[in-house]
């Protein structure tokens, strides 16, 4: 972890993000750069995309420090045009999920989120790519995609309507074929969902990757077999507490790079922003991608298991050819 002065700071700010009025924000940042003797630029997301434009001209306009205000979606086009440069990002959490920000334990308050920007602590972190895709947290495949499409398309955000649009499409979702690869090894499986992940949840303190660390170099995958609605109770639970890997359902293991193979096109989510994805995706790690104002050292936190250990664990119980 470095320490990072303020200096020219952009805020980009997505105004229709999660719930909550961000009215108040704008002034919020200024009174913060004026205390620092920083300039500062504030600027508003209008559409899909139009984040990682602003972010790019605000690169080229000699930007230090860029913070996005909003949801996984803005941090995620924020954060992907400042990849392996020398900006640093601040985020602050006004999202449905902010799964990246609880992952760098960054606060949810608005004053606390700035105060920790101020404090100036930089660590690095990496990120993953799906395909042409850059993600930070995780990338799924199957149900958590279609529920991630479903909920993008929802006119009122917020966990109460995410979680009516998860009940609704559990009720009528089918499980698919994927086969994934890793070098000349690969098994099929018939999954519930397929969750690529640099960090270890999803948002909301879902846990869908208990041992994930975002700056460990690997990526943690974790496969759901299809399952019955007597054992959603217990998976729900497990999901909240950390404890996702010791369902009967759920299989793990970590790698630095895979191909999933779907039997068609479809959706993914990155970030929790769904996409439209090849039949085959291609994804690996993108090494010490995103420098990002955090308040922990949060390299070290991987679990101890072998990485070969747990690839080999993994295609040893299943089949391979």
């Amino acid at each position: 972890m470095t320490q990072h002065p303020l200096n020219n700071v952009w805020a980009i700010i997505n105004p229709i993000s999660g719930i909550g009025s961000k009215r108040k924000i704008p002034g919020m940042i200024e009174k913060m750069c004026a205390s620092a003797g920083c300039e500062c630029s504030i600027a508003f997301s209008e559409y899909a995309g139009h984040a990682r434009q602003i972010t790019r001209r605000a690169i080229e306009s000699g930007a230090g420090i860029i913070i996005a205000v909003g949801g996984d979606g803005t941090v995620n086009e924020v954060a992907t045009s400042m990849v392996h440069s020398d900006v640093v990002l601040g985020i602050i959490p006004r999202g449905s999920g902010n799964g990246l920000a609880r992952e760098l334990h960054i606060p949810m308050d608005t004053h606390r989120a700035l105060e920790l920007i101020m404090k100036g602590h930089v660590s690095t972190i990496d990120g993953c790519r799906a395909n042409e895709h850059i993600f930070f947290t995780t990338c799924g495949l199957g149900f958590d995609a279609t529920v991630s499409q479903k909920f993008a398309a929802e006119k009122h955000r917020g966990s109460l309507t995410y979680v009516r649009r998860t009940i609704t499409e559990y009720l009528y979702y089918k499980p698919e074929v994927y086969e994934l690869r890793i070098g000349r090894r690969a098994v099929k499986e018939t999954a519930f969902l397929v969750a690529c992940a640099n960090a270890s949840q999803y948002g909301n303190n879902a846990y869908i990757a208990p041992n994930a660390d975002v700056a460990d170099g690997k990526i943690d995958v974790t496969i759901l077999a299809p399952f019955t609605p007597l054992e959603v109770p217990s998976l729900a639970f497990q999901l909240f507490t950390k404890n996702i890997e010791k369902n009967s359902k759920i299989r793990t293991f970590q790698t630095t790079q895979l191909s999933i193979v779907r039997q068609s096109r479809g959706v993914m989510h990155l970030d929790g922003d769904p996409v439209m994805a090849d039949a085959e995706i291609n994804i690996s790690v993108v090494p010490k991608a995103l420098k990002v104002f955090a308040p922990d050292n949060i390299a070290g936190q991987s679990s101890s298991q072998n990485l070969f250990e747990r690839v080999t664990a993994f295609f040893n119980s299943r089949f391979s050819h």
